[in-house]
Formats: structure tokens, sequence, C-alpha cells
């Protein structure tokens, strides 16, 4: 069921039995309609949501949303009220994607644009094959941990991982973060020990040019869940990963 309720065209769309391809069409329909704000109520695992989605649209989902959330997305606002699942921002090109929630492996997968931000905690190989070019810069903040491989093959972005599910003292979990990596950057606050890292990744304190990416970056995270920024910062144990080079695999070919 499709409800407009004011204008600006707030769109309500009941999700309860749809196919995601239904759903899909619902919401390519609406946009093109002139919708701004669409509710999606009772979503329960349809995938894609939002892709091929082109205009500067508001989507808010009540419910689970299945996997490959905002792939190829130019431009929405996805707001997520509970957890994604793999895939979210999958080669995202502009866009927001807020998840009030946790989200599952290869989040922000080859993404060239736009925002995520996961209140919590995300699965393996988040960040993987991150890449920019131009003025398009990926960026994902994840306000918990991560699993292996974070970062893997990364070639451009902005990478952050918060850690605040972290008790004190305790190290990040993940192993091989940063394998592969050749571009891009990767700010993680919390422990790590040095063989938990990829050998194409090289650790350095933050100077003021870091600062001056991660502090609007944890501030806008704060915005969107309700937290202090200061006091995020104020925990400390900030750290910058970044790529030792450009072509680590580069004497495995012929040229």
């Amino acid at each position: 069921m499709v409800t407009v309720l004011t204008k600006p065209a707030v769109v309500e769309i009941d999700a309860m039995g749809l196919t995601h391809k239904q759903m899909n069409a619902r919401l390519r329909e609406v946009v093109a309609g002139g919708a701004e704000r669409i509710e999606l109520h009772n979503v329960f695992g349809q995938k894609y949501i939002g892709t091929d989605l082109n205009r500067p649209v508001e989507i808010h989902i009540h419910g689970t949303p299945g996997g490959n959330l905002g792939s190829f997305m130019k431009g929405p606002r996805i707001t997520v009220y509970g957890n994604a699942q793999d895939g979210t921002g999958n080669t995202m090109d502009s866009g927001e994607i807020v998840v009030h929630g946790h989200a599952g492996d290869i989040t922000g997968l080859a993404a060239r644009g736009g925002k995520v931000f996961i209140r919590d905690y995300v699965g393996y190989r988040t960040g993987i094959h991150m890449k920019e070019y131009g003025a398009k810069k990926p960026i994902v903040v994840v306000g918990g941990t991560a699993q292996d491989f974070l970062g893997e093959y990364m070639a451009g972005g902005v990478l952050v991982v918060l850690g605040l599910d972290l008790k004190e003292g305790e190290t990040h979990k993940a192993n091989f973060i940063g394998t592969g990596m050749h571009g891009g950057v990767i700010y993680l606050r919390g422990k790590v020990n040095d063989y938990q890292l990829g050998k194409e990744v090289g650790v350095a304190e933050l100077n003021d040019i870091d600062w001056a990416i991660l502090r609007p970056l944890v501030e806008e995270y704060a915005a969107h869940f309700g937290l202090n920024a200061e006091e995020i910062i104020g925990r400390g144990e900030f750290s910058k990963l970044y790529a030792l080079s450009l072509r680590p695999y580069g004497r495995l070919y012929a040229y």
C-alpha cells in the first residue's frame, strides 16, 4: 500500500509481503512522481533498497533491509532504524546512509563517494576496495569495532573505526587490517598490535591535517546518534593507518 501524506510529498509504503522487486518498483514510481521523503514500514530483508535512485530523496527504513542497501546509489539519504545486512553502500556514488544499529560484511565495498555511518559494529572486509577520483571521496564511519580484513585492498577514501564498544585496555580483535591497502586512510581508535596489520600498512600519529579530517566526521557521527563528539575524541588512542606503497604487488606483474 502507498499513502501520500503531505506536500512536499511524504509517502508511506507498507513493505509487508512485498518482494524486493515489487518494493523497489514502488520506490522508483513514487520518486519519479515527486516524493521527497519516503517512510518504509515492515521492511524484512528486501534487498537493493535505494539502488538506481538518482535524486536527493530521503528514505526512512523501519525494519531490517536486506543486502546491498544503497548500492550504486546517487544522491538519496537513507536512514535505517535497526540493523543492516551485507554490502551496505556497495559501489555507492553519492548520498548518505545512516544505520541506527550494526551492519554485516563488506560495508562500503568499492564505494567511490558518499558517506556511510554505522552506529555500532560491522562485519568482515569493511571498506574493501574503496576508491576515490577527483573531488569524490567515500567515507565510512563505524562506531564500534570491525572484523578481519578491515580496509582490504583499499585504494582511496576515509575509513573511521571509533571502537566505542571496546572496554578500557581492550584490544581490537580484527586481523589482517589493511591487507593490500594502496590508498586512502584509516583512522582507528583503540589498541591494535602490529601483527594484526597487513604488511602494506604504516602507522602514524595524527597531525593537524588528520584532525581537520577526523573531527568533523566524529561530530557528524555524534549528531546522527545523539552522542557527544568531544567525549568520543577525549577517549584518545587514535592512530592513522596509511598505505606504504601505491602498488604493493607490483613485483608480481610483468609491467
